[in-house]
């Protein structure tokens, strides 16, 4: 598309069924009653003049530019306020408004700098726009006397700056942090003409206030007062592509506004069904490494860990690669291979990866991420309800009455669609929190949970069996829903379980520490307050009971009648871009794509049939037995696309020993990551920008990724996927991740309404997409659960084997903070570490008194199985006894200290409980300094003759 932006209709769209006809300028036109005069117009083609109405923000009618004449009413009002009625007509350009209109414009003017030729928003600025609309030609007061003209600019955000001498005080900015992103940062500071726009208390800059840099400001301003640095720098673009955000599973649709082949802007798309027009500090800002001067672009190759990469040509790494693969295969056989999957590449990427394992290297052995996260979801839910995902769209937040957020922090790990939750709140809802830590969503400004939950950390299915056991015995159950809809028998089971006493809260309360009391309210609430919609994270699957805590969610939606309509729902909040996709796309060793386990005779014959192999019958190794394994010496080779385990995974002393026992290790990403000291081959990957596919977000929906720009490493992720399947002579000849999603659509029933086509003329589908015709399923479960009578499932409480004692007296729990995403290798290479350049170890003021602690302090982070250093930060989000920290940045390595202890069905690890021992420290730990030292000795390259330095 050409570089023209989305029409701004001025006011929100009414959603009322009830329709009205009034006449505009002559023409008549419908539109549901409530809407603005303003829109109406804007609907028929009009464009009434307009500075402070937008139709991302409520109505304010302050600017006076978009008056209107309506017959038979008095005055010009304001159209943006005022409402379409049925018979009314309507006059938006006559004599009086354009004498009143010209008169408004020319005061705005006359305290604006007049540098439009130099402005970065030239040709760009909707007061400049509007002034030639109005047709303003001169301005008669002059630009002598008090004026706002030569204020100090707020340079401080990396991102954009803040110039208050071209503010013109319509509060967009203010109304978009309120209305859209709800963290309520700015503020018109001052009265009359003294009015400006402020970040906070004077001593603030956007910087140091509470803005988090979503950039709904930005998009909302009318002039250049908050512009992006990009636009300063490179200019106006010229072109635009939508696209799919690459960061977390709430999957923003986004415009890549281009100048050639340099990206100037993300600028969230409107119709965009997953963030309806809003966006985060990551996917709208955060988009630089992918051209940071770490990136490698040529492939690289060593014999061992400790030679020095050598630069070769792609021709050469990809048959290196493949020599070293089957001479592997045919010395020790298919077992002795296998891959991970990244949740960071399209769907067609990780088809063809699990694809070329099965069909090419022979065996079973895929694994991904996905599954350090949240395979317990697809275990818990394919149990209970048949299907291994969420319940709900997003949308359907906003019909919830109760909200129940449990193991997840949506602020930071899904800000977008937090904003939408907090939203719903401000309206009325009511907000359970079951976390150890108190997130933001516990208490900000406008909203309060009524429960906050705050349990130890390992305790959730307790929790949630204290909830039911209120529920139940208080006669909360929604029987007429249960004996319909589920197994009546099981749920007897399950009723006389929960029923126990000593599933009672004030039994569980020595275990869980929630006040029985606290928890009861919460109950009630839950059960009786209308529609009940259950939000999770990875603070219920990265557990020993993950499995468990997912099916105890299950039962608790169930029991409450909280399943198939609007509203409610068991909503899984996924990490990464594309978890939910990975998973799909038959990631794990004992599933083939669509979730059909690999022993399945019917669905092995129907890919055996496809694909022109036989396939191995038993499923493959998970990603540690891999690493054991290789330590035993049966698996010896491994091809990781856009994963860095070594960072990611726990335990990281015994991922590290099972890499370095590997023969040939094959990593394929941006930069050399962890993973990629122990790597004998390293193929540059591409960014999303730079392709063509599908992601699948958190709520099912598959939409579609577009290439931006070429591929600075010369090939999309599929296309490397498939030079190195036929360098293993499979013959694949994929033209476009196109004829990938048709092969996925035809052997996948939940994708068989799939394809690209559709996805370019519909926008996104959400699975399962039955055939062509079929829209899709928003909500799961209308008429009736998948696997037929939904199941109750007995969850027993059974303590983790990761115990505190004398040594270890502290629990560490692990998650994400907002400006940083996973093992930060993206978002390290952005203007983002201005928010978080290092992990920092959060520890409440009583432990850190005990030791002897003071804020900024350097402290060794210890468990059984390694140890760390980081800084202290004291704060009473965490319950004494609890320290939390994220795993952002190698320095800190949080994963040397975590266990191997994991789900008992999935084999998640156990990230969120992890005993530990906090102590002053002076210095790194051994261990980091050795890590160190090697990992600078494993990134030393020799370039090529023809090829530039890669560091």
């Amino acid at each position: 598309m050409g570089y023209e932006p989305q029409a701004d209709f001025g006011t929100p769209a009414s959603t009322s069924e009830k329709m009205v006809t009034l006449t505009i300028d002559g023409r008549s036109v419908t539109v549901p009653e409530g809407t603005s005069v303003m829109r109406a117009a804007a609907e028929c083609g009009g464009d009434i003049p307009k500075l402070c109405a937008t139709d991302s923000v409520k109505s304010f009618g302050s600017c006076r530019l978009c008056l209107v004449e309506v017959d038979g009413m008095r005055g010009t009002p304001a159209s943006c306020t005022t409402p379409a009625m049925d018979g009314m007509t309507v006059h938006t350009q006559t004599p009086r408004l354009q004498k009143l209109r010209k008169g408004v414009m020319e005061l705005y003017i006359s305290d604006h700098p007049l540098d439009c030729l130099t402005c970065s928003d030239n040709g760009d600025c909707e007061l400049q726009d509007n002034a030639a609309a109005v047709g303003l030609r001169d301005v008669r007061y002059g630009y002598t006397g008090d004026n706002h003209l030569g204020l100090q600019k707020d340079t401080s955000n990396p991102y954009f700056d803040f110039d208050p001498s071209k503010c013109i005080v319509c509060s967009r900015c203010v109304r978009a942090c309120d209305e859209v992103q709800g963290t309520f940062a700015l503020t018109i500071d001052g009265r009359g003409f003294g009015s400006m726009v402020s970040a906070g208390v004077a001593s603030d800059d956007f910087l140091s206030s509470e803005c988090v840099s979503c950039g709904a400001c930005v998009q909302a301003c009318p002039t250049a007062t908050l512009q992006e640095k990009a636009m300063v720098e490179i200019g106006k673009p010229e072109r635009a592509v939508v696209t799919t955000c690459a960061y977390c599973g709430v999957g923003c649709t986004f415009r890549a506004e281009m100048r050639g082949e340099q990206l100037v802007r993300m600028v969230p798309w409107k119709d965009g069904k997953a963030n309806r027009g809003h966006s985060c500090v990551k996917g709208r800002f955060a988009w630089g490494y992918a051209n940071h001067q770490d990136r490698i672009t040529q492939p690289m190759i060593r014999k061992s860990v400790d030679d020095p990469w050598q630069v070769v040509s792609w021709d050469k790494a990809i048959s290196y690669a493949a020599s070293e693969l089957k001479r592997i295969k045919a010395a020790h056989g298919a077992r002795a291979l296998g891959g991970i999957t990244s949740s960071r590449c399209t769907n067609e990427e990780t088809f063809l990866v699990q694809k070329l394992i099965r069909a090419g290297f022979g065996s079973n052995n895929t694994d991904t991420c996905a599954r350090v996260c949240h395979s317990p979801t697809g275990y818990g839910l394919k149990t209970t309800f048949g299907t291994s995902a969420g319940t709900q769209d997003f949308d359907s937040v906003m019909d919830s009455d109760v909200i129940l957020i449990i193991g997840a922090n949506p602020t930071d790990g899904h800000p977008v669609f937090a904003s939408r939750m907090k939203r719903r709140l401000r309206q009325g809802a009511k907000l359970i929190v079951i976390d150890p830590r108190r997130t933001d969503m516990v208490k900000s400004p406008h909203i309060a949970a009524q429960h906050h939950l705050a349990l130890q950390p390992g305790t959730n299915v307790a929790v949630l069996t204290a909830l039911a056991h209120v529920i139940v015995t208080e006669g909360l159950a929604d029987e007429a829903f249960i004996r319909e809809r589920c197994d009546w028998d099981e749920y007897q089971d399950w009723a006389a379980f929960v029923s126990q006493e000593r599933n009672s809260p004030e039994t569980l309360e020595a275990v869980t520490r929630v006040p029985a009391e606290e928890l009861r309210g919460a109950a009630r609430l839950f059960a009786t307050g209308g529609n009940g919609a259950i939000y999770y994270g990875l603070g219920v699957t990265e557990h020993s009971q993950g499995s468990s805590t997912v099916m105890a969610i299950a039962n608790l939606a169930m029991v409450t009648g909280n399943i198939g309509r609007r509203g409610v729902g068991v909503n899984p909040l996924r990490g990464q871009n594309n978890v939910q996709g990975a998973c799909d796309m038959g990631s794990f060793p004992h599933e083939l794509p669509g979730y059909r386990h690999i022993s399945d005779d019917e669905t092995r014959a129907l890919f055996e049939a496809d694909w022109g192999v036989t396939l191995d019958a038993e499923p493959g190794l998970r990603i540690p037995n891999m690493l054991d394994a290789a330590i035993d010496g049966t698996f010896r080779a491994i091809y990781i696309q856009g994963e860095d385990i070594l960072q990611s995974d726990p335990n990281t002393a015994h991922v590290a020993a099972g890499l370095k026992a590997m023969e040939c290790v094959i990593v394929q990403d941006l930069f050399l990551n962890e993973t990629a000291n122990y790597a004998h081959i390293f193929l540059p990957g591409s960014t999303f920008l730079e392709k063509n596919g599908t992601f699948t977000n958190a709520e099912r929906r598959i939409q579609p990724v577009r290439k931006v720009m070429e591929p600075a490493n010369g090939y999309a992720d599929w296309e490397i996927t498939q030079l190195l399947a036929n360098a293993m002579e499979l013959g694949w000849n994929y033209e476009h991740p196109s004829e990938i999603l048709a092969e996925i659509a035809r052997l996948t029933p939940s994708f068989a309404g799939v394809s690209w086509a559709r996805l370019e003329r519909e926008g996104s589908l959400q699975w399962p997409v039955k055939d062509e015709t079929h829209e899709g399923s928003p909500i799961m479960h209308v008429e009736g659960f998948v696997r037929g009578k939904g199941k109750f499932v007995v969850t027993d409480y059974v303590p983790t084997d990761e115990k505190t004692g004398p040594r270890f007296p502290l629990l560490l729990t692990t998650g994400r903070i907002l400006s940083q995403y996973n093992v930060g290798a993206q978002t390290r290479r952005t203007g983002n570490t201005a928010w978080h350049p290092e992990d920092l170890l959060e520890i409440h003021p009583t432990d850190a008194e005990n030791r002897g602690l003071k804020d900024g302090d350097w402290v060794k982070l210890s468990s059984r199985t390694g140890e760390t250093t980081l800084r202290a930060t004291i704060t009473e989000r965490v319950a004494p006894g609890v320290v939390y920290t994220t795993f952002h940045h190698p320095a800190t390595q949080a994963n040397v200290v975590t266990t191997e202890y994991s789900d008992w069905a999935t084999n998640c690890p156990e990230y969120k409980v992890t005993a530990v021992q906090i102590t002053p420290s002076n210095g790194p730990t051994d261990w980091q300094e050795d890590y160190n030292s090697w990992s600078e000795r494993s990134r030393r390259i020799v370039a090529s003759l023809t090829a530039e330095a890669a560091e």
